[in-house]
Formats: structure tokens, sequence, C-alpha cells
């Protein structure tokens, strides 16, 4: 099974992790293993437990290190001792940005909440000592609820509508950075950016004409690309290979930095190699997931005038929420963007093929009023 450069990461770091964690956790970590569970959830999972043992420690529940905590501390624990902890990870401000911050969302809390819960829980039922019995018997964490926002579909919708590119606004997007971002920097930012404009630009471009994940395009090769057909092979969640439909613009954007790529990042036309290219030490180097991220953010900031930055998700659901008023077909939609589960999507697969020639048609033609 294909792993992506984000997992095979995730993985060592999480592997380097269990070190600094007690042996019932590493047991816990190979219990879920069991049940394919992600380097990367298992990685966030490692540093959720870290974090809530290293709270206990640092507020006197034991002088012991986190490494060899006892298991005697987590099933004598005061639920109001967890609550605290909750309370105060709630009210933390979190540095996002020079000089803005904000509290944790509550979609961030309650994933925290479920972690312990889930290892409270192994370690109250499933785990077995030598005598077949698990590792304690007291579970502080089933007195600790998980209350997820209610939220009717027309609120979850307006919400998403707030983040998104409305209208032409993403063809309005593209312009700027394309005609007249240039003009609003300084000669050393102008020097970078006309280094990386068609590289950026064919990022920009794939995330609003195809709809992927940012994880999804840092691991696009050379030879994931199909010219003839207009298509584009990623990998998908869970290493699953999944193949998507672009428009003809955005291939010729891609295209156009391709013209480019091996003079400028030192790059070849080897089929294993990333697409998507930088330079470090005079080296080509993948680009990697942050970096991405941050010139979305920086291009999206410009644009909006500072008063809102957009993450590539976002450009992911504005796609959506376009190709859906283009197609008015959700079954479509889903596929596209690898929502659908293996066997649902074999219901669609002959009609979607027409389908995706039809919506990148229409999809190509809202492009072309883009004046490069």
């Amino acid at each position: 099974m294909a792993s992506s450069r984000q997992h095979l990461s995730h993985e060592k770091k999480y592997n380097l992790l269990l070190k600094e964690l007690p042996n019932y956790i590493v047991d816990y970590v190979y219990h879920m293993e069991n049940y394919e569970r992600s380097p990367s959830t298992l990685l966030v999972y490692l540093n959720d437990y870290k974090h809530f043992l290293e709270w206990l420690v640092d507020n006197g529940f034991t002088t012991a290190p986190v490494s060899q905590f006892p298991e005697s501390v987590l099933e004598s624990l005061p639920v109001e001792a967890v609550n605290r902890y909750f309370r105060e990870l709630s009210n933390e401000n979190l540095e996002i940005a020079k000089d803005e911050k904000k509290k944790r969302e509550k979609t961030s809390i309650n994933r925290k909440k479920s972690a312990l819960r889930s290892l409270f829980k192994y370690l109250t039922i499933e785990y077995e000592n030598e005598k077949g019995e698990p590792l304690f018997y007291r579970n502080v964490m089933q007195k600790v609820p998980v209350i997820k926002p209610k939220e009717s579909l027309s609120a979850r919708s307006t919400k998403l509508a707030d983040v998104i590119f409305h209208e032409d606004t993403d063809i309005d997007f593209l312009y700027f950075i394309k005609k007249e971002y240039q003009y609003t920097l300084s000669s050393r930012q102008l020097s970078y950016f006309m280094r990386d404009i068609e590289r950026d630009f064919a990022i920009l471009s794939i995330f609003l004409g195809t709809g992927i994940r940012v994880n999804e395009l840092a691991e696009i090769r050379i030879r994931d690309l199909n010219f003839e057909k207009s298509t584009i092979s990623v990998l998908r969640k869970g290493n699953k290979k999944d193949i998507v439909k672009a428009s003809l613009s955005v291939m010729e954007d891609i295209v156009s930095y391709l013209s480019v790529r091996n003079e400028r990042y030192g790059g070849s036309a080897a089929d294993h190699e990333y697409l998507f290219l930088s330079r470090y030490n005079r080296e080509p180097s993948p680009l990697s997931v942050r970096a991405i991220q941050d010139l979305v953010t920086k291009y999206t900031k410009a644009f909006n005038k500072g008063s809102k930055r957009m993450s590539p998700h976002k450009l992911r659901h504005t796609y959506a929420t376009k190709l859906m008023d283009e197609t008015k077909d959700i079954s479509y939609v889903m596929e596209q963007l690898g929502h659908t589960s293996e066997s649902t999507a074999l219901l669609y697969v002959h009609s979607s093929q027409e389908k995706a020639e039809l919506a990148s048609e229409a999809m190509d033609r809202r492009r072309k009023r883009l004046k490069y």
C-alpha cells in the first residue's frame, strides 16, 4: 500500500513519541494499529495523551516522569481534576499568527475528550494483564461528556457560506494573482513572486479546479498527470488511489508551470518526481503541506485586503459549491471530492464519466473569463 510523505513523517514522529510514554499507552497504540488507524491519527492521540499526563505532573498528581506515569493515578483521578483540565484548555489563548490569538474550537476540545475516553475505555475494559484483567476498573472519563454543538443544516450551510468565495469571486481572485498582486509588493518580494508565479498559480488553480485536499496536492508526482484525459491521480485518505477530473484551464496552468519547473527548481522529467518543488540548500525539494498552506493564506489574505485569510480546505469547499451549482448532481460532487465509499462510487462510475466531461466543460467556460 502506498504511503504519503506526511504519513511516513507522522509514523516516524509517533514512534519516537512512544518512547516518552508509559507502556500501557504503547499497548493501546499497538491495539489501535490492528484497527488500521492512520499514523496521522495516532500521532494526534499521542500528543493529546502526553499533554494530559504532563498537566497532571505539573499539577502535583505525581512526581514520576511521564514515561513512568503510574496507572494508579489515572484510576483514582477525581472528575473535578479532569473537568479543570478541559476548562483550562478551553480558556487558553492560542497564537495563530503574529498579534492574533484565538481560543480552541469546541470541536478541538471534543476531539481531545474522545481521545482520552478511547484510552480509558481500553485500559478499563479491553486491556488484559497476565491474569486476564484490565489495568484498572474505575473509568473517570465516563463522567466527562462529549457535547457536540447542535446545528441545523441551514446553520451549517450559512457557516460554510461565510468562508468560501461566492459567485465569480474565485475567478476574480485568480485574476488578482495573475494581474494585480505584483503591484502590491516591494522589489524584493516581487523577485520571489516572479520566480514562483507559475508554480503558485498552478497550485491555486488545482485547488479551485479539482477540489482535492492539500495533502493530496502535495503528493502529486509527474506520473500522476494525464493531459490527454485531463485527469490527475491522487492518494486519498486511507492511502486509496483515485482519479479526479480537471478542466483544460487547470491542465494548461500545470503545463505553464512545467515549462519553468526544471530550470527554476532543479527538477527533471522523471516520472517518480513530485510535481511541486522548492529549492532547499540549492537542491530540489518537494513542497511541503505547510508551505502550500502558507502560500494559500498569503495570497487569499492579500486578495481580501487582510480581512479574511483562507485555507486550502476553504478553496476545496468553494470548488464543491461551484461544481454543485453547475451539475446539480450530489453523487458526482461526492465522487469528485472523494467522499463516497468504494462500493457506492461503483454505482456511478459509468454515468460519472460522461458527467465529468460536461462538468469540466462548464467549469472551463467560467475560467475563460479570466484574461491572461
